[in-house]
């Protein structure tokens, strides 16, 4: 993120949203690593990822109000500091989708949830990763290749569709499945599955927002 500033001063506010952003993309990681630890049945191990998941997820709630704080302290123009608080706000979204969706795999790990599922699940994770890595990506070279991240950006947006797809299918293995599962099962891993899809959402929420900024402000 410091690089898209590259030519304006340096800040305490980049370095906060720069932190944010990291840890935004953490939490994707863990989530990733939970989801495969339970697809592996080691409990113990997806819970220890889900913790982990949820401490980062409160240290960027932190960082976002210092963040607007700060905000309104820096001398940045107002166009900059409004850019940095609507990548701010997405990104405090996504990580706090991602948070929901493991407070729902808590809940699954404690269901018993037939094997057929999992494959889609860690293809999911796993794809959340790609595309928040891959959004990073798109945030960096805004400073310097505004069309590298337009096109990192368009990847975004095919990244999604392949999660969409995989959250479609889950959603017919539910229909099929539904009389041999609980009740209660069924609710978790719907909004699991569903919560998932949210944060692909926010993900290519924010590379939208990313792409706007390449067309229209020069750099």
């Amino acid at each position: 993120m410091e690089k898209w500033f590259a030519r304006r001063r340096k800040s305490k506010v980049l370095e906060l949203a720069d932190r944010q952003m990291i840890l935004a993309m953490d939490t994707v990681v863990d989530l990733e690593r939970a989801v495969k630890a339970a697809a592996k049945n080691r409990e113990k191990e997806a819970e220890n990822h889900i913790v982990h998941l949820s401490k980062i997820e409160h240290e960027i709630d932190e960082l976002r109000r210092t963040i607007f704080e700060e905000l309104t302290k820096d001398t940045m123009a107002p166009q900059d500091r409004e850019d940095i608080m609507h990548l701010v706000k997405r990104l405090d979204e996504m990580a706090d989708h991602v948070k929901d969706a493991a407070r729902n795999l808590d809940l699954v790990l404690k269901s018993r949830i037939p094997d057929t599922f999992w494959d889609s699940l860690a293809f999911i994770a796993t794809k959340l990763v790609e595309c928040t890595r891959t959004l990073r990506r798109a945030i960096d070279a805004l400073g310097t290749k505004p069309s590298e991240a337009r096109r990192l950006a368009i990847t975004i947006d095919k990244i999604e569709g392949e999660i969409d797809g995989r959250y479609q299918d889950i959603r017919e293995l539910l229909l099929q499945y539904s009389k041999d599962m609980d009740a209660a099962a069924v609710l978790f891993l719907r909004d699991f599955a569903e919560e998932m899809e949210h944060v692909a959402d926010s993900c290519d929420d924010t590379a939208d927002y990313v792409r706007i900024l390449a067309a229209t402000r020069e750099f």
